[in-house]
Formats: C-alpha cells, structure tokens, sequence
C-alpha cells in the first residue's frame, strides 16, 4: 500500500512523503504497484505545471495523463506543493501558499485519519486509514477529465446525483476545459452522445444490451476489453473491464472531439489506436432530420434517404442536398384501430430523448402499448440478449437514424392504414379501398351534421370565438388521445399538493413539481417511470378562466411533438379536478435568467456561487436559435399549423441543458394550411409582445408570433423588459430605443452589461438586427421564422428595417393597444415547470 500521509512526520515506506512536503521538477509524489503514478507535469510547449495521473511505463513517464487536478488553476512555474490536511482534504499551493486547487466536497464525511492512496485502477482516494478502499470519502473517479479508464463510471449516480462525464482537453499542450464533452445523456433512455458546447454533433445511441445501437462494429466485443452498462434504481453508467492486467486499455475524447480508444501492446511498448466509431458523415447527428435516413452506399456515397412511408417536407431543398428539414409522412396516421407498425431492419435507433421504456414487457406488450397511444411514433426490444426483452417506445418525431448493412436493430415504425395496405394484392386493396370509402363518407356525412349543430348551438352562444377551440379544424377533445393519471396518484406524487413542492402560479392555477410518480393508469400504464421529475399544472377552482384554455392546451401540445417544445405527458380529469402533467425544466423560465434573478449559470452546470457567470451569450444565442426552430415547426412543419399567440421569455422553459422549451398553449389557436390571418373579437396575449395589427383590430397571424419573437430577442440581448422600458432621453419603449441605436450604428449599446465578456460582435448586431426586422409595424414587412432561421444560418446582407412610429409607443401606458378583456392578458405566468 502506497499512501499520502496526512501528518506532519511520516514514519512509513520509503514510497510514502511527509504531508506539506513540497515536490518539485516533475518528482514523483505517489506510485501504485504496477501501472500509474501521480506527481507534477507540464505538458510539451507549455510553461504551466499541474498535479496529474498518468502510465508509468512510458517514457517520458508523463506521455499518457489520464487525470489533472487543478486543469483550470494551473501552476505558472514549478513551485507548488500537494498536502492533505487532517480533515481529508487535498490542497495544491503555489510558491506563495495560495490554494490553487482543493479536493473540498460539501458531502464530505468527516476522517480522523485520512490517508491518500493511489490504487492500481488509477484512482487516487482519500479514506480513512482503517477503511478499505472500496469506501473512500474522496477519489478522483468521480471527477474525470478526459480519459475514461476500466473501472471509472460514466453516467449518472440516482442516489448522491453525482453525475461522471468527460470533457476534452483545451488542446494537446493546455488540460483546461475544452469545447467537446462525452457523456451519458439520461434523458428519456440512456445513450451516450458526444456534445460541442450543448449541442449534440454525435450519438452513439442506446445501450441495446450488448453494444450501443450506432456502434454495431463493436460487436462482438474486442478481446482486449468488454463493454458494459449498468441500469437500475440507484445508477445508469457506461464502464469496461480489461481483460488481461497486461492490457491496458483507455477511452479519450480529444481536443477535436473525437472519440478515440487505445490499447496498451506490451510487447511492443506502444498504445494502439483502434477504429475510431466517428467513421463518416452519417454519424453527423440529425444529418438527414426527422424521419430521414442517411446510408453509407455507392453511387450515393453518403446520402440521406426518406424512410418509406415517408417524402421530403421540402422537395427543393432535399434535392439540393440539404436534408436537415428532414422527411414528414407521404399519408397521416389515423390514431385509431386502422394505424399498424411497419418493421425496418438494420437501423441506428433514433435519438431517445423523447422516449421511454420498460424493462420487463416483451415485443408483443409493447407493440399493445405503443398502438394504444396516438403519440407513440415507434417501438423496440430494449435488450437484444438471447431472445430480447424489454420495451422501448418513442414519441413524436424520430432523429438520427442511418442505415448499417448488417448486425443492427430492427425498429417499428407507426404507419396508417394506407401504408400497410399497399404490399397487399390488388384485389384485396380494392376492397380496403372500398369499404374504407365507404365508412368515410357516412362518417363524414356524420360529422358534418354533429358540428354544423355544435357549430350553430357555439355561434349562439359566442363559445366558439370565446375559446380560440374550433372543432371544424379537427380539434376535438375526441380526437385526443393521452394517458389518463388518477388523481390519487399526483395527489400522493405533490404531497398533497404542498406549498414546499409549489413552483409558481398563473391564471390557470398553481404549478406542482411531482416526484417518484408510480403510474398505475388503466388507461395507459407506465408512460412516467419511477423517479420521474415531472410538472403538474392544476386548474384552480375558484378560477374564472382556465377551462378553455386546459381545453385548448391538451388538444394542441397532444399533437406537437419537438426538441424546443414542452412535452405534455398526461392528464387528470376527475370531477371539478382538472390537470396537466409536463416534463420537469429544473432550470425554470427564461425569464429567471435574464430579468435580474440571481440564478446564475455556467458552461457545465447551475450555481449560485460568485465564481459563476450570468447567462453567456454563447448561450442565450443558443437559446434564440432553438426558439426560433420551435417556431418554424409550430409555423410550418406540424401537421396542426399553430399560432402561440402568447410568446413571451417566461414561456420559454430551459431544460438541464439549457435547451429552450415553448411552453403554454392554452391561447393557440390553429390555420388551415392555406389560410392567411383570422379575426377575433377577444384579444388575449401580454401587453408588450402582442402584435400591433392584433392589439389594436384583433388580426393575428403567424406574422404575430414573429413580432413576439423579435421583442423576445431585444429582452435576451438588452437584458431589458419591452413593457416598462422608457429610454430617457426619446421617451422610447425598447423596441424604439434599439431603432434609433441600430439608425445610428451603435446596436452593441443595446447589449446587457453582463454579456459584455462574452459577445460575439457579429451575431449580437445580427441577432438585433433580425429582430428589428420582426417587429416591424406591417405583417406583411415581417418575416417568416423559415426566413430568420436561414438569417440566422448565414451571413447575407439582410434588408434594412421599416419603422412608421409604432415602436415609439410608450408600452406601460395599455390604453395604446385598444380595450383590455377582462383580466386576460396573461393567464399562466410561471416561475418554472
């Protein structure tokens, strides 16, 4: 046993050193029996020292670092010492006893006589000396840099909530943080993924038992080490094993994101490199969009296909070779009984962040349980050992699938009907053809003598333009179909529906965050795991409003299925009880961000310490984009057209990885696909981002949300509220201050003074400039959000903005939009979800 002492005098082995004894021009501080050692570097072309790990059979020893200490605090010369002081903690000082870097852990157990020991696994512990090390209080396993080692763990701990990940080195000569990440994302069902900043550029896919479903050529497992996954109630991690202590064996993610596994050869006293699993463009993520498949084959070498069963929502564009708008279906599902699954063989599984799944049902049980849910877009066997077992569904759009020529996984993809029938014969096509002809024109004739009553009845009694809810656009509440959760169940899931476990409250009613939910729904069991964080919106009682708008929100976001779109995962109706069951934001509203809330962020988690910074502009570009994607799906893409009409920055929720999710639909309302603009008599909405056309004559059209848009980006660029804002000099509202800053060619005046480190020049001016053009006073000078995300994608001169006075309007004074309805401007303003 090798140890680091923790008193003043040490009396053990020569391997050991006195505590506080400083270690210079790189000597070895402490060595495991056979394979590491941990001491001072300075990495080759750099003047910088740092206390390290790494293989001791090389040479130099210091060729291979597996773990640095202080990467972000380093040494400026070689004058620094490593002690462990006699509350178990590690201390790096520089030559004038500053502390650069500590072990210090605000779980960490208290030790009467802490040892450091590096084990031959290559993990440095602190534990008590009369412990084993199976228990240290401290180890560097759960903090790794950017080498993940047989034995370390990447993923998720359920119990403590530490979370194990690897983050590139800066470059090969500076360990600091470096822009790529590899880690295990827990989000529906695990995979792992490999992220630049936040956003994925690579996905290894799930775990499907014996490797990961985008890795199909690491199987069968290389004889030099075997991959595992481990999956229960306590953990979700990736791990291997060596398989001779000979052969060592790393996994590294370098400093231009590639991931790269090596081998020790002993005989040859050299590190093979194996096969790199990012082979080609088809492992770019989301390559070829929803539903579309890319396929690595001559002449098309590489090229995105459309699943069959599926066209491109873009003909153009696709046969520019440009596929991100992805594939949408060649017929509409029915959700009903008609709707069957097709098999597709060989495939990566798509991306299953919006997924779910079930350990013990077979392939049969699964097909029952997607079939029975109208969001249910495909399923799998989750465990492909021997037989296969499991379930895995998916709901919504499916992302990042490709075509392997062998050893991959099948996959069920929900199709109508219509679909299904083609392969059949001529003959018996024909009398599907017929028969469901046939029942589509009684029940057509049907439906149109049950709604043009309901529709009269509504017209007398003002309900259908009261509600923003037309069953003419197939908006009925029959035509909804999610899970249904017993109320005993969220009552139990928010303790009653404790003030500890509230998380805001708007018009609709208060905002529950429910946790260790354990569905037992007849009418859909299983859609929320155990431990699942979810948000139950609950409509109050004493409410005068709400109802409608529960209504309109359950029939619309039952239908939307995107990355930049709150999911909706059940509902309660149980006499005067009526809820709403999301997806939990732990990072709340965006509003909390940038208004002056104290909640601060940085690159790798949140905090509320003063070392972090406010939100980045790196970061809150991020967040515009992913809006703006949200906006074009809900635009353009959904087979609903919908307008918000109530886009506003506390609407938009931020999940863990500060993704931007558009939340409440209960004032949306949706177009025909060739209609225009609509007018209402009841204008709802919040004063400061409605549209001028709408507050003043109750027009609204997909041109309205982009006004709201572009007021939303001058508040995440300023840092400023549009209603109250009053510029002192012009008496200005925001939206007239950042036009008469961008006339006279000072935009970056607008910018939050906390964004100033961290500004990108061009995208700030673009991004002010892109949303000038949204807010103009004509819908028809706007543009669409089709059109900003390609604004946003290039850098083409963009036209100047036209401005005729309205932006000059003083928002705090609301007599300016016209009659106010009741209290209505604003019914679910949240803190968080």
């Amino acid at each position: 046993m090798i140890v680091l002492c923790a008193l003043i005098t040490c009396t053990t082995a020569a391997d050991t050193i006195h505590a506080n004894q400083t270690i210079r021009n790189n000597e070895t501080i402490v060595s495991s029996q056979k394979n590491f050692e941990l001491g001072f570097f300075n990495p080759q072309n750099s003047e910088n020292w740092y206390i390290g790990i790494w293989y001791k059979r090389l040479s130099p020893r210091t060729q291979t670092v597996i773990w640095v200490a202080n990467r972000n605090s380093p040494l400026s010369d070689n004058s620094g010492e490593l002690s462990l002081t006699l509350a178990g903690i590690l201390l790096l000082r520089n030559a004038t006893s500053d502390i650069v870097w500590s072990s210090v852990n605000s779980s960490l157990p208290s030790v009467k006589k802490p040892v450091g020991q590096l084990l031959d696994t290559g993990n440095f512990i602190v534990r008590e000396e009369s412990s084993k090390p199976e228990n240290p209080v401290w180890q560097s396993f759960d903090i790794p840099t950017d080498t993940l080692v047989a034995g370390m763990k990447m993923g998720k701990d359920l119990v403590t909530g530490v979370e194990r990940y690897l983050t590139s080195w800066k470059s090969e000569d500076d360990p600091s943080v470096g822009d790529y990440t590899l880690s295990i994302d827990t989000k529906g069902y695990p995979q792992m993924i490999i992220q630049y900043a936040s956003d994925i550029i690579f996905r290894a896919g799930p775990w499907n038992g014996l490797w990961f479903s985008g890795l199909p050529d690491m199987s069968p497992n290389y004889s030099n080490y075997r991959d595992g996954f481990v999956l229960d109630q306590k953990e979700m991690y990736y791990h291997f094993d060596d398989v001779n202590s000979s052969d060592v064996s790393r996994l590294v993610i370098t400093p231009a994101g590639n991931l790269e596994r090596f081998v020790w050869e002993e005989s040859g006293k050299v590190w093979l490199l194996y096969p790199s699993p990012q082979t080609d463009n088809c492992d770019r993520y989301g390559r070829c969009g929803s539903f579309g498949s890319c396929s690595i084959s001559i002449p098309n070498w590489p090229a995105c296909g459309c699943l069959k069963g599926f066209e491109p929502t873009s003909t153009d564009t696709w046969n520019k070779g440009m596929w991100y708008q992805g594939c949408r279906r060649s017929s509409p599902l029915d959700c009903g009984d008609g709707d069957g699954f097709r098999k597709y063989s060989n495939l990566k599984l798509p991306d299953t962040q919006e997924s779910w799944f079930n350990r013990s049902m077979d392939l049969n049980e699964c097909e029952m349980v997607c079939k029975r849910n109208c969001s249910c877009t495909a399923y799998t066997t989750q465990n492909i050992t021997g037989s296969g077992s499991g379930c895995l569904l998916w709901f919504g759009d499916l992302i990042d699938i490709r075509t392997f020529p062998e050893n991959a996984q099948d996959l069920y993809i929900r199709m109508p009907a219509s679909e299904l029938a083609q392969g059949k014969s001529k003959k018996g096509v024909e009398i599907v053809v017929v028969t469901i002809v046939s029942l589509l024109m009684v029940t057509l004739l049907s439906v149109c003598v049950f709604y043009r009553i309901k529709k009269g009845k509504a017209k007398q009694e003002g309900t259908e333009e009261d509600h923003g809810y037309d069953p003419g656009n197939g908006n009925s509440e029959d035509d909804v179909e999610l899970p249904l959760i017993d109320f005993s169940i969220l009552h139990k899931a928010t303790n009653n529906f404790s003030i500890n476990n509230k998380l805001g409250e708007g018009g609709f009613g208060p905002v529950y965050k429910a946790i260790y939910i354990i569905l037992t729904s007849k009418v859909f069991q299983g859609v929320l795991g155990n431990g699942q964080e979810v948000a139950v919106k609950r409509l109050s009682k004493t409410s005068t409003q709400g109802l409608n708008e529960f209504k309109n929100e359950v029939i619309f976001i039952s239908k939307l299925q995107h990355r930049n779109l709150v999911k909706l995962l059940g509902c309660c109706i149980k006499e005067a009880e009526k809820m709403l069951v999301y997806e939990y934001m732990p990072n709340k509203g965006l509003d909390s961000f940038i208004f002056g809330i104290n909640l601060l962020y940085t690159t790798q988690k949140l905090s509320y310490g003063a070392q972090s910074k406010r939100l980045d502009w790196p970061t809150r570009f991020h967040i515009i984009k992913g809006i703006a994607r949200g906006l074009v799906y809900l635009h353009q893409d959904s087979r609903l057209r919908i307008i918000h009409r109530d886009l506003k920055v506390s609407n938009i929720l931020l999940d863990r990885d500060m993704i931007p999710k558009i939340s409440d639909f209960g004032m949306a309302r949706s177009f025909g696909g060739n209609q225009m603009e609509e007018n209402t008599n009841r204008v709802v909405g919040t004063y400061g981002y409605m549209a001028p056309e709408y507050a003043g004559e109750g027009i609204f059209s997909i041109k309205s949300d982009v006004f709201s848009f572009g007021v939303l980006v001058l508040e995440i660029v300023s840092g400023k509220k549009n209603r109250g804002f009053v510029d002192k000099e012009h008496s200005h509202n925001l939206l007239g201050h950042a036009w008469g800053l961008h006339k006279e060619g000072k935009s970056l005046e607008l910018v939050a003074a906390s964004l100033h480190e961290s500004i990108c020049s061009s995208e700030v001016t673009r991004s002010i400039h892109v949303a000038l053009l949204c807010v103009q006073p004509l819908p028809e000078d706007r543009p669409t959000m089709y059109s900003v995300m390609l604004m946003f994608g290039s850098d083409c001169e963009l036209p100047p903005p036209k401005f005729r006075g309205f932006s000059y309007i003083n928002t705090t004074d609301t007599s300016t939009y016209g009659t106010d309805s009741n209290n209505e401007l604003t019914l679910t303003i949240l803190n968080a979800r």
